[in-house]
């Protein structure tokens, strides 16, 4: 089993002893399932490794909760005023993603906001095409586009 399994482990027994399921019991009971582990396996170089990790995907879970809510506030916007602001256009973006894992999540998370709709994959799987509703500059979203992959891959990698 790895570091994770272990870790939701111990968040879900502190939930059963604890006797109430709720989330924020839970994160709880995984912060000291990670506190746990820390002190039991810190010798483990498996667990330097997800220690590392951890950290990262509590940044990315806020960042991309961030992405969501900017994105539905600018399409909000859009819908409730008179004037249409949309610029759509679809652009290729180069990938740094290689496996069919990482790509996948990649395209998911960036059909997952508002805004931009991950059309396709080049079959060399180098290039993937975004449908994008503000494209105003083409490199701005691009850049965005590929910081975004980058925090997507920090984690994976």
């Amino acid at each position: 089993m790895n570091c994770f399994s272990w870790n939701l482990i111990l968040a879900l027994i502190w939930v059963a002893i604890s006797g109430t399921l709720t989330g924020s019991n839970l994160v709880l009971g995984f912060v000291v399932g990670y506190a746990i582990l820390g002190v039991a396996l810190r010798h483990v170089p498996e667990f330097a490794r997800y220690v590392r990790r951890v950290p990262k995907v509590a940044l990315f879970i806020g960042f991309f909760i961030r992405e969501l809510i900017m994105s539905n506030l600018k399409v909000a916007y859009d819908v409730l005023t008179p004037k249409d602001y949309m610029h759509p256009g679809v652009i290729a973006v180069p990938l740094e993603a290689k496996t069919d894992a990482e790509i996948t999540i990649v395209a998911n998370l960036i059909s997952m906001t508002p805004g931009t709709l991950s059309l396709d994959v080049s079959t060399d799987r180098q290039v993937i095409y975004i449908h994008v509703m503000y494209l105003d500059d083409r490199d701005a979203v691009q850049r965005h586009i590929k910081y975004f992959e980058s925090r997507v891959l920090e984690i994976l990698r």
